[in-house]
């Protein structure tokens, strides 16, 4: 879903249910007079020194309308976004009506706040007033343009624009960074601090998950690109949290110095420190004619997300943390015509395997409008649904999936599932070297 993420890490946009937006009260009354004072704060907390002075302006709602639409363009060529809309539709996670950056650019008018826009190391606010949400929103961008003069954002999220769940671990990185200091600027004009309140820390996390039906795009919108969007500022929040109690002060440079690898590592910060996941595995091969127009990694976030989408939170509780690999691969013959998805997951053992295998029956039967099993096994089933034939097979803690054969289509060779316990040990000896 590298389109998807590349968008959301063009801008760091500050999602902040709890911040309204207003107008510009006037330079004599302007917020901007406290970026001095906030970035000493920040530079005492984190132990960044501040090495430049940031650069800021006021942005109405219409100059930043045309912002959006121009970095947009900038970032991702139309032919990304048209993969990346068919390739979420294929997975079952947007329906078929499904438009990216019309969505995309519904959110950001909707959401932002203030940004900092990396690329010209210049802050926007579209509310300059000197009030305390104001002040808020301040922090949270002030810690993004802070992060940004020690370890260049830009470069920092493009090392992982080939591997869409690292991308997203990386982003989680930078907005669950700029949310804790962001949260702790607060607690400390309380007479507090999130060293000693995990209670807080739990508050704000909620808070930034939260709409309460303020934001009725961000409530429309499918599950999976609504998740993706605040995922970096909840569990991202959580995240630098648990590195913080761990590695107190170092922790800033820390998680920018060896970020997350994964989302699943985000998700659970002990994998940080102790990494379980597995390399990506390999994809079933299928017979000539197409052409490869996607391919990437799919994360513990990916399968919670489905794992919510079409079953229930106990699935997501009990399931997803089982996750250690994924993979997919979009072929397509030509533009516009037949398209087949490949996929691949690896989980803690069979027991877990199974488990996901059956229940990927559900998606198969709540992603497509009509669906019909042509075979039913203990280790594969095999039907035709929406786009094609389909086939999905369980292979030790492995799970195969190819979707959207037609006519003389053929799965040429099924890969060997790799051994557990091998894969640990290859894993272990990299980790050492």
């Amino acid at each position: 879903m590298s389109a998807l993420r590349r968008t959301a890490a063009a801008l760091f946009l500050l999602l902040g249910p709890a911040f309204a937006h207003g107008q510009d009260a006037g330079a004599e009354n302007s917020v901007f007079r406290q970026i001095d004072s906030i970035l000493a704060q920040l530079s005492e907390i984190t132990g960044l020194e501040v090495r430049r002075p940031v650069d800021y302006s006021v942005i109405a709602p219409a100059e930043l309308k045309e912002f959006l639409k121009r970095r947009i363009r900038e970032e991702i060529d139309p032919e990304q976004i048209r993969v990346e809309e068919l390739l979420l539709q294929k997975l079952g996670l947007v329906p078929k009506d499904f438009r990216l950056e019309e969505t995309m650019l519904a959110l950001y008018e909707e959401q932002a706040a203030a940004f900092y826009d990396f690329r010209n190391k210049k802050l926007f606010l579209l509310d300059a007033s000197d009030g305390p949400m104001q002040r808020t929103v301040l922090v949270h961008e002030l810690a993004h343009a802070l992060a940004d003069q020690h370890f260049r954002l830009e470069k920092f999220i493009d090392k992982a624009s080939k591997n869409d769940d690292g991308a997203l671990a990386r982003m989680a990185v930078m907005e669950g960074q700029a949310t804790w200091l962001m949260t702790e600027f607060m607690a400390r004009r309380m007479g507090e601090s999130l060293s000693d309140s995990r209670e807080l820390v739990d508050l704000m996390s909620r808070m930034a998950g939260a709409s309460n039906g303020q934001f009725p795009v961000l409530d429309r919108v499918p599950l999976y690109v609504r998740q993706s969007l605040l995922f970096p500022y909840t569990s991202g929040l959580q995240f630098q949290h648990a590195v913080f109690e761990k590695l107190g002060r170092r922790s800033f440079a820390e998680v920018f110095r060896r970020p997350p690898r994964s989302t699943r590592q985000v998700m659970h910060p002990e994998k940080y420190f102790q990494p379980d996941e597995l390399p990506p595995p390999r994809l079933p091969r299928i017979s000539g004619g197409y052409e490869k127009s996607a391919e990437g990694v799919l994360g513990e976030f990916d399968f919670a997300v489905l794992l919510q989408q079409y079953g229930d939170d106990d699935l997501v509780r009990e399931l997803a943390p089982q996750w250690r690999a994924g993979k997919y691969q979009l072929w397509e013959r030509k533009r516009g015509e037949n398209a087949v998805l490949l996929h691949a997951s690896v989980w803690a053992g069979e027991g877990a395997a199974r488990r996901f295998f059956e229940f990927y029956r559900r998606v198969l039967e709540g992603k497509w409008e009509r669906v019909s099993f042509t075979s039913n096994g203990a280790g594969e089933y095999a039907g035709e649904g929406g786009g094609g034939r389909f086939v999905v097979r369980l292979a030790g803690a492995s799970v195969y999936a190819v979707e959207g054969l037609e006519g003389g289509d053929r799965i040429r060779k099924w890969p060997q599932p790799a051994r557990l316990g091998a894969r640990r040990q290859d894993m272990a000896r990299g980790a050492a070297r």
